[in-house]
């Protein structure tokens, strides 16, 4: 079953949306975008468990 987290779920008005085979894949590509696109250095632990709330089945 394919996983998915939408960044706009946490930051309204991006499109970018991770998917994987599980919540540790879509997060791995998550914490990558987050670097990448919105120069997040970390992610703290109160985004981390709002990103993993926000990943849902497909």
């Amino acid at each position: 079953m394919t996983r998915e987290l939408r960044c706009a779920d946490l930051m309204p008005g991006c499109n970018f949306v991770a998917q994987g085979e599980d919540d540790s894949e879509v997060m791995k590509k998550t914490a990558e975008h987050a670097k990448n696109v919105h120069k997040m250095v970390a992610i703290s632990l109160g985004v981390e468990k709002k990103a993993r709330a926000a990943i849902r089945a497909v």
